[in-house]
């Protein structure tokens, strides 16, 4: 697979003690969709604003199909934010409130100078709407008359207008009702086959990640400590911190009891990072090695990489014992 994207040991300090990403390295294949996962505050956003640039790496390199962004002129940046666009989490403060339909996702066009005239723009409009299941007669309505998942559309076709080889996706469908999450995301997955688009898709969502990624990345404060394709992280995932995280994931059929891994306490402040593994404060197998020595992000299955000092012994969940307890089948029915 051609890489699109490759990010290495990508760090960013806020503050000078704030640890928000802290030696990320990934890649990123041509129209593959990669999700990044993890709790709220474990730094998946912010790698999301460092690779467009929104705000600048500490440390590390991140190369678009080759070229080293940190090392691009303003004037380079603009003509390569043609290839890398961004869907917001929220799709009512994304859009400004002041433009029409019309303007919002023919504005990128205007800007790099793609579409002229007053005709030329409405026309390119309606086309776009049209793309995403919206009406042309939408095209001089403003934000506010459009409902939530009327306007993440506007959303992804504006990120789409300028036909970018990658789009960076961060929370795209959280802020939607559950009736229309399924209808953004196969809007997404469409647009994804008809134009040959990669997918950065940032989410909290296991159930989501399951529908749309080849390949899930998982961070903890700040690293990514297991990063495999969906199948191999879903049937077999090789860190702790991971199968809490699908343990949360509803099962398919009511009658079906889940185990349930509950972690104690929230995650450590970034300020302070433990030493040693930094999910052992929280981990139900920790052991002394855990405290003492940070395991590496190392293979320990075809393509499946994991930082766990016990990533080779699985399954982990058999290994749980107390800490993992039936899901109350009433919780599952809800």
């Amino acid at each position: 697979m051609t890489k699109l994207l490759e990010v290495t040991d990508l760090s960013k300090i806020f503050g000078g003690s704030v640890r928000a990403v802290d030696g990320v390295s990934f890649s990123l294949g041509e129209r593959e969709t990669l999700a990044l996962v993890g709790e709220s505050g474990c730094g998946k956003s912010t790698v999301s604003r460092l690779i467009l640039r929104l705000t600048d790496p500490t440390a590390g390199v991140i190369r678009f199909e080759g070229q080293d962004m940190a090392r691009m002129s303003q004037r380079a940046l603009k003509a390569i934010r043609r290839d890398i666009q961004f869907v917001f989490q929220d799709p009512f403060s994304s859009l400004d409130p002041r433009m029409t339909a019309g303007d919002i996702v023919t504005e990128p066009l205007s800007i790099h100078g793609m579409v002229k005239g007053a005709r030329q723009r409405r026309e390119t409009a309606e086309t776009l709407l049209r793309a995403v299941g919206l009406s042309a007669k939408h095209v001089d309505n403003w934000p506010r008359q459009f409902s939530g998942g009327q306007r993440q559309r506007l959303g992804i076709i504006r990120a789409f207008a300028l036909g970018p080889r990658l789009i960076v996706a961060d929370e795209p469908v959280s802020a939607l009702d559950v009736s229309v999450r399924s209808q953004v995301i196969n809007i997404l997955q469409d647009m994804q086959e008809e134009k040959g688009t990669a997918y950065l898709f940032i989410s909290h969502d296991m159930a989501t990640v399951k529908h749309i990624a080849d390949r899930v990345a998982v961070m903890y404060l700040g690293k990514i400590v297991e990063l495999a394709p969906k199948a191999s992280f879903f049937s077999a995932p090789r860190h702790p911190y991971s199968e809490a995280l699908l343990s949360a994931v509803p099962a398919s059929h009511p009658q079906k009891r889940r185990k349930r891994i509950l972690l104690q306490g929230d995650p450590p402040s970034p300020i302070r990072i433990p030493p040693g593994c930094r999910f052992h404060t929280r981990c139900p197998i920790a052991q002394d090695v855990c405290r003492r020595e940070e395991p590496a992000l190392a293979q320990v299955a075809d393509n499946h990489l994991a930082a766990c000092h016990f990533a080779q012994a699985w399954p982990i969940a058999s290994r749980l014992g107390e800490a993992m307890a039936p899901e109350p089948l009433a919780e599952l029915s809800n």
